[in-house]
């Protein structure tokens, strides 16, 4: 688990993550601290906090900054409850200015980086803060749980920082179409009737065409907004697309949203475990691309 630390804790041998300020002031990512000189560039940034992976620091975290596992693991949780429901709040002023066709696509991009730093420093609890969503958060925080895991994965994947990003954005934005359907649809705790399943397959394409009269809006942006429903042996919506018409991107949304969805609670379903959602999708080769599962589970091993 990476560890989040003070910034003046930081010594030379701590593999940094991140630091948590904006990356005009400090661009640097993932690297070993190996000169004071770097440590007094960290101590001279507006940054309160860096992200510290112990694995891959040759100096013992512990020892150096004297914090008890459990007291980080405490602070991590409550971190991350703060950032899920700041982010909350600003996607949903982002989905309403959508609604009226002035969206800044800008502005997402700070809340993706936000919640790219919290499932980088602790993925599980990460999950945990988003499997329990209410009723009329459901939508958002999937949004959320969604766009981090898509760039958590694609960094796995040594995507570099501006395409991880905008995958971020894409994620948050994936959904956007639901706001088109009446919440009795989206919190119905049954079975859904044909007319309420067809709405509900209807919000990729809803989403793509309202996305579609913003402004700066992406191609790869759309094409996950439209596409992310789809499958590999074309039995997917809205257009049953087969695999060579599935770009990488793609299929990377639509495991991380498929995973998501599994293991989340939700009206009509108990959450599954991680492991049980991996199988399953893994089983289903004919669906999803078997070596993001993999990589995907790489993320919670």
């Amino acid at each position: 688990m990476v560890r989040r630390i003070a910034k003046h804790l930081v010594r030379k041998g701590m593999f940094v993550e991140s630091l948590e300020c904006p990356n005009a002031e400090f661009s640097g990512r993932r690297f070993l601290i190996q000169s004071d000189e770097t440590v007094r560039a960290i101590l001279a940034t507006s940054a309160a906090y860096a992200l510290v992976n112990p694995q891959k620091s040759t100096v013992d975290i512990d020892l150096a900054t004297g914090i008890a596992p459990a007291a980080q693991a405490a602070e991590e949780r409550g971190r991350t409850l703060e950032t899920v429901a700041q982010s909350t709040r600003s996607l949903r002023n982002s989905f309403d200015a959508a609604r009226t066709g002035q969206l800044e696509i800008d502005a997402l991009s700070p809340v993706a980086d936000e919640i790219s730093d919290r499932i980088d420093a602790a993925p599980d609890v990460f999950l945990k803060v988003t499997r329990l969503k209410t009723k009329d958060e459901g939508t958002y925080v999937h949004s959320l749980a969604v766009s981090a895991l898509m760039m958590r994965l694609a960094r796995m994947l040594g995507h570099d920082e501006s395409a991880v990003r905008e995958l971020g954005v894409a994620g948050l934005l994936h959904d956007v179409g639901k706001l088109m359907i009446p919440n009795a649809v989206l919190n119905k705790s049954g079975r859904l009737d044909s007319e309420e399943r067809r709405l509900v397959r209807g919000h990729p394409e809803l989403g793509y065409r309202l996305l579609k009269e913003q402004a700066n809006v992406s191609d790869l942006v759309l094409d996950i907004c439209r596409y992310h429903h789809e499958a590999l042996d074309g039995s997917g919506y809205p257009l049953g697309l087969k695999a060579d018409k599935l770009s990488p991107e793609i299929r990377l949304a639509t495991v991380c949203d498929v995973f998501e969805a599994l293991t989340s609670t939700r009206p009509y379903k108990r959450p599954w475990t991680t492991r049980d959602a991996l199988n399953w999708m893994f089983d289903r080769g004919q669906l999803f691309d078997k070596k993001l599962v993999i990589r995907l589970g790489s993320i919670f091993a």
